[in-house]
């Protein structure tokens, strides 16, 4: 059974100044702090930092547990698909749609 959204990706012009806000905000040290990604954890959601992303916004992600079903069935019902299928390490899987409004939704596969 899909899960919900548990992971909220922010893209960062500057990665050292962002962690250093989100820390501050969130409370916590990030999990993981990589040149390419930052990740906190707080509660049941995590929220990241991505220096490379050329988004708008946010990215919000929803984890599901059968992520290629899923990304099927978003474009049978009529999203298209934005990136296909990728290992992002340690076997997370994650895919973006675009709904018909060119609103990028995020789906994450936790290993």
């Amino acid at each position: 059974m899909d899960q919900g959204m548990r992971l909220l990706v922010f893209p960062v012009k500057d990665l050292a100044k962002a962690k250093a806000l989100y820390r501050e905000l969130l409370g916590v040290d990030p999990y993981a702090d990589a040149p390419y990604y930052v990740g906190f954890r707080t509660g049941d959601l995590e929220i990241g930092l991505d220096p490379r992303d050329q988004t708008a916004g946010p990215l919000p992600y929803w984890e599901v547990d059968d992520i290629r079903r899923r990304l099927k069935e978003l474009v049978d019902a009529g999203a298209r698909q934005d990136q296909d299928v990728r290992d992002v390490g340690g076997g997370k899987l994650i895919a973006t749609v675009k709904d018909a409004d060119g609103n990028v939704i995020g789906l994450t596969q936790s290993p």
